[in-house]
Formats: C-alpha cells, structure tokens, sequence
C-alpha cells in the first residue's frame, strides 16, 4: 500500500494516504466457494481490515477450514470470522451499523436487496453478479481452439459460473463446420464422479437447481430450440445414485428472444446462434441487461481488438475463456454489478483516502486577520 506525496508552493505539502475502512463483510455464493471466500478475504486482510464471511448454506465448510488456516498462519483470534446463515444473517451482517464495507457474489435479486441494507448507513459496496455473456467465433477463427473455448466458457464446473459464455455466436459460413466438432467434443465428455480423474461432469449443486436447468431445457423446446446432444438426466449406480447430473446440453436457438438465450440458467446448457456480420453481432451481444463477460475468437487481431472495444462488458477474453489470472481485475457492467475483485483495483477498495495537508511557514489568514 503506497500513499502520495503531493508538493505545493512555498515548500508546504499534502500526503495522501491509505488507511483500513474497518470491519468488512463479504456474502459468497455456493458455485466458487473457497475462491470467492479468499478473493474477498485476502485484500480486505492485507489492508488492515477485519473481515467477516457468511458462506452459502450450500457450501458451509470451506470458509471455515481457511480460518483454520488462517489461524495456524498467525492471524489474531478475531480478524477473520464466519457466520453460517441464510438471507436473515446476510441481512443482518449488511445493514449492522459497525460494518463499513460488503463485497457480494451472487445474484442480482439478492444483490439489489444487499444494497439497499448497505444504503441505510452509506457503506462502501462492491457487487459481482450474474452475466449472460456471448462468445463470438468468427469465420477466420481456428475451429480446434474455438470449440475448446465454448466447452469451457459452457462446461466447465457443471456450467454453474456466472461469467460463463452461454450464447455462442456462430458465423454462418462456419456455423456447421463448427457445430459439428462442438457436439463431438460434447458428447465426450464423462459425467460421474468427480473425485475420479476421468469424470469431467460431475453433479449439479442440488435438486432445486437441477430442476430449475431442466425447465430451462424444456422450455427453449417449445419456443423451437433443438437439441443438438445431452438435455437428459444422468442416473448413476451406487453411492450415486442420488445425484443431480445432466449430460450437458447444446441447444441451437432461433431467436434471440427466446428465454434460454435471455436469462441466466446457471448449468451446462450451451445456446448456439448464427450471425452474418460483425455490425450485427456486435449489437446482438450487447442486447442484455448483463455486462459481466465476453469472448471473440478470431485470427484477426485488429478486428479483435475492434469488436472487444465495443462490447460491454467487464471481464473479456480474446482466442480463449474463463482465464482469471488473480492479478488481474474482475468484474462487469451493467447488473453485473459494480467495483472489481483481484488485482489493485481490489486492494484499493478496501481502503479510504486521508488527505493532510503540511503548512511549512505562517497561516495565510488574510482577509480575516491583519
């Protein structure tokens, strides 16, 4: 942490300086649970802050375990704490008149209400929401790497990331080309157990949100989607038998207004569109009310860079997807929410700027003073 030291005439000074803001709060979400947690944690610790977690109720443990670690590591008993707890104690823990700043990850109906606990006492606020981001593949685009970067801007963890790249615009000359090696690699993919080094599917969080995937997938039927591979429930043998897996779901969509390509599923359910132009595809990715990600592949760095300057969103990717390096911001637009997580733009918001001024001769007082 560096503060500034700022000159001024007749050899007075200003320094400004960063300070903590106090007892910070941080409300996760149950799909990163332990990367959520330190990503809140770790800046809020570095700048002298205390820091105060409420997991979700669906992932309760990890935040716990790194304050053990934490604990082993040296840090005083009540610098960092955990409170277990569903909208009630967030509720409380947000709108408690000693807490100065709260970070959220999750959803924008939850988001909305934080801020408005967090409003009453004008605390600082930083919220990462949820995102219907595009990925564009452009004609030029090298297939391989293209088809790689949907499975993982769509797969990856059950498809339960908030910046994940569900509506994948395809261009036309390419559209079957690239379909046809999507589906392929799709229905490679092993759902099971995910403590097995060859699962790459394991199961969705719980029931509710499982059926709420699978209404999604029903729903984009009527409104004409086809289902191009997966949509199904997956029942295993054994111990889990139990579980909630979907073979994921590759759904070519007619329209744009169609629900699946509007709203956040939140689960392996990938929405594949066509576009023609670059004009085109640029105002189409830009039709949501989200800003969270975007991702473009294409040989063409000039276009690249074109496009990407002209989509809204926060966190973007160029000939890859879901890269987050931790010494580089994230966060979106739009009600993807506000403020940043990882690099110094976090750092920075877990702290308040004192300004001093330095007087090195006689106070100037006149006209009110002789």
């Amino acid at each position: 942490m560096k503060g500034t030291y700022s000159p001024q005439p007749g050899g007075s000074y200003a320094l400004v300086q960063r300070e903590p803001v106090g007892v910070c709060v941080g409300v996760g979400a149950w799909n990163y649970p332990i990367q959520t947690c330190v990503w809140k944690t770790a800046p809020a610790l570095a700048c002298g802050n205390t820091f105060v977690y409420k997991p979700s109720p669906l992932t309760p443990v990890t935040a716990v375990v790194l304050g053990e670690a934490l604990a082993a590591a040296g840090v005083p008993s009540g610098v960092y704490g955990v409170v277990q707890g569903e909208g009630e104690t967030g509720h409380l823990l947000c709108s408690h008149p000693d807490v100065a700043k709260v970070s959220f990850t999750g959803s924008v109906p939850t988001g909305s209400k934080i801020m408005t606990d967090a409003a009453a006492s004008i605390k600082k606020v930083t919220m990462e929401l949820g995102g219907k981001s595009p990925l564009i593949i452009f004609e030029d685009a090298d297939i391989t790497n293209a088809v790689r970067g949907a499975m993982l801007a769509n797969f990856l963890s059950q498809g339960q990331v908030c910046n994940n790249g569900t509506r994948v615009f395809v261009q036309k000359s390419i559209k079957e080309k690239f379909t046809a090696a999507l589906v392929e690699a799709c229905k490679k993919l092993r759902v099971g157990d995910p403590m097995l080094d060859d699962t790459t599917v394991g199961a969705t969080v719980c029931r509710q949100q499982f059926d709420k995937v699978l209404g999604f997938i029903e729903r984009a039927k009527k409104e004409g989607g086809k289902i191009l591979c997966g949509g199904e429930q997956v029942t295993l043998p054994g111990d889990l038998s139990g579980g909630c897996y979907l073979q994921p779901c590759i759904v070519d969509c007619p329209s744009d207004s169609m629900e699946l390509v509007r709203e956040e599923v939140f689960g392996a359910v990938l929405a594949l569109l066509e576009f023609s132009t670059e004009e085109e595809v640029v105002r189409r990715a830009n039709d949501t009310r989200y800003g969270l990600s975007a991702g473009l592949f294409t040989r063409d760095l000039s276009r690249a860079h074109r496009v990407m300057s002209r989509l809204q969103a926060g966190a973007c990717f160029i000939n890859t997807y879901n890269v987050m390096p931790v010494g580089v911001p994230f966060g979106g637009y739009k009600m993807s929410g506000f403020g940043r997580e990882n690099g110094v733009e976090a750092v920075a918001s877990y702290t308040q700027l004192k300004s001093v001024y330095v007087e090195t001769g006689d106070v100037d007082a006149a006209p009110l003073c002789d």
